[in-house]
């Protein structure tokens, strides 16, 4: 294993999420291969082998070339029924990770983009009605909460901006809205305990340095020791996340949120306000981490602006409700990217 990805493991694993509940658990995870997939996938397979937890670990996967060694694969897309001998053993935990999260992709294929999302979490709630399952998670996104209202800085919860529906764009965000409902439909009519996280913008070892979002970009320009290429005036506002952080408040979501008995609806972001800068500030910041580098900034703005990208200029997801769980991010976002370029570094997957 990777040494950055391993002492992440480590720091994640040290927080007091009830671990415990894994123990002899059947595990089922969607989006098994992407960065957050392969994330929880590491941190499962971990815990078997430190903590010996017997965890029966099942992966989604669309082809049998990107099967994950070490534990058992289902091939097979997941807008498909899943029925597999697997499936009908059922599975104590289900976390459906698997989406489109390129803006290449979501601007090529909107319909497989909103398919991945609805037909994806229709599926894998059923699967999880069936079995029985103990606790089920859907990851949603930031996008759900659209543009913000003018002067509106944070999103909570239950606070909600405009998305435009009839734009192909919106292919993602109302896709991941139509699947938080379906997610407390089920809840409130099968009693399944299903959750929804909302994630900001992640990134980190094992993500696409050419997947088209910002964040992998720059760093790939970082890596390069190239300047860093804006293709906007980088004004839009976001805020970042380290990729161990957010997989440690998956599962700290998913073994820690207390059920029915708040009365809120079971969503949380999972966001780091500290780490809130615009676009440009972004890049700036990428550059003054490795000053031996001497990167730069370009801007390279195309006529009509760049296709796929998200359309929403601010809009910081508050993450109260999270950290009352007990969580709180051990990485801020300098760290973050320098622990990412490290792992990026020429020689560092030998």
């Amino acid at each position: 294993m990777n040494k950055v990805i391993e002492e992440d493991i480590k720091t994640i694993l040290a927080s007091d999420a009830d671990w415990e509940k894994l123990r002899g658990a059947r595990v089922l995870v969607t989006g098994a291969t992407g960065m957050l997939g392969s994330w929880v996938i590491s941190v499962l397979k971990t815990l078997n082998e430190q903590r010996e937890y017997g965890i029966a670990v099942f992966a989604v996967v669309r082809s049998r070339r990107k099967a994950i060694s070490g534990i058992s694969n289902i091939i097979q897309d997941v807008t498909d029924p899943i029925v597999t001998d697997a499936a009908k053993d059922g599975f104590d935990y289900v976390i459906h990770l698997a989406s489109p999260a390129s803006p290449k992709i979501m601007a090529e294929d909107p319909a497989g983009t909103i398919a991945a999302n609805t037909l994806g979490t229709w599926n894998t709630l059923e699967l999880a009605r069936k079995s029985g399952a103990k606790g089920y998670l859907f990851l949603s996104s930031r996008e759900v909460y659209g543009q913000p209202a003018e002067g509106q800085d944070f999103f909570t919860e239950d606070t909600y901006g405009t998305v435009d529906p009839l734009d192909p764009r919106s292919c993602y965000p109302e896709g991941k809205k139509a699947a938080e409902t379906m997610c407390v439909c089920f809840r409130e009519q099968y009693g399944l305990n299903a959750k929804i996280a909302r994630l900001t913008h992640t990134f980190g070892p094992g993500m696409s340095l050419d997947d088209g979002r910002v964040q992998a970009d720059f760093l790939r320009d970082v890596v390069n020791g190239n300047d860093i290429v804006l293709k906007s005036d980088g004004s839009s506002v976001r805020s970042y996340l380290y990729v161990a952080d957010a997989v440690s408040a998956i599962f700290r979501i998913l073994l820690d949120e207390p059920g029915n008995e708040t009365g809120e609806a079971p969503v949380y972001n999972i966001s780091d306000e500290d780490a809130a800068v615009s676009i440009r500030e972004l890049a700036e910041t990428m550059a003054a981490c490795f000053p031996e580098k001497e990167i730069g900034l370009k801007f390279e703005i195309p006529e009509g602006g760049t296709k796929g990208t998200a359309p929403f200029t601010k809009g910081i997801l508050k993450a109260d409700r999270l950290r009352a769980l007990g969580w709180e991010p051990a990485f801020g976002l300098e760290e973050g990217i320098r622990r990412t370029v490290a792992f990026f570094a020429p020689g560092s997957q030998d």
